[in-house]
């Protein structure tokens, strides 16, 4: 099936400016699903991974040089992070071949950090992702 090719018209543009734009971003859309397509499933999984593992240190203020004080600091939304790291690398481990270990580590690394930045922190598999993972000490 070809695409359909453009027509060169003596007539002004009759389309908006915003469906021109619209136009512009499907075309960049569609170059960039055609990019995802070639990455390999696991350097997508190992891709979410550190962003989630980035963004959760940042909410706890781990770039900072005193975390405790850092204004970036937010520990609501660096349980939800690393929680949902916990589902990704729970659910996909099998795939992650020799990444698994060190997502591991970084996982578990941000659950102890977490428990330390708590003024009460969680019980025993209670903490973030800790479903998943188990209890983490």
């Amino acid at each position: 099936m070809s695409e359909p090719q453009p027509t060169e018209s003596s007539e002004p543009s009759t389309g908006s400016t915003s469906d021109q734009i619209g136009d512009l971003s499907d075309a960049g859309t569609q170059h960039n699903v055609r990019e995802l397509a070639d990455v390999p499933s696991v350097e997508v999984i190992s891709r979410a991974a550190v962003m989630l593992m980035s963004s959760g240190a940042e909410k706890l203020g781990l770039s900072e040089q005193d975390p405790d004080s850092a204004v970036t600091r937010d520990l609501d939304e660096a349980r939800r992070l690393i929680t949902a790291l916990a589902g990704l690398v729970t659910s996909s481990v099998e795939y992650l071949g020799p990444h698994a270990g060190p997502i591991r580590d970084g996982l578990q690394t941000l659950q102890r950090a977490f428990r330390e930045a708590s003024a009460e922190p969680d019980p025993p598999g209670q903490g973030p992702g800790e479903k998943y993972t188990g209890p983490v000490y």
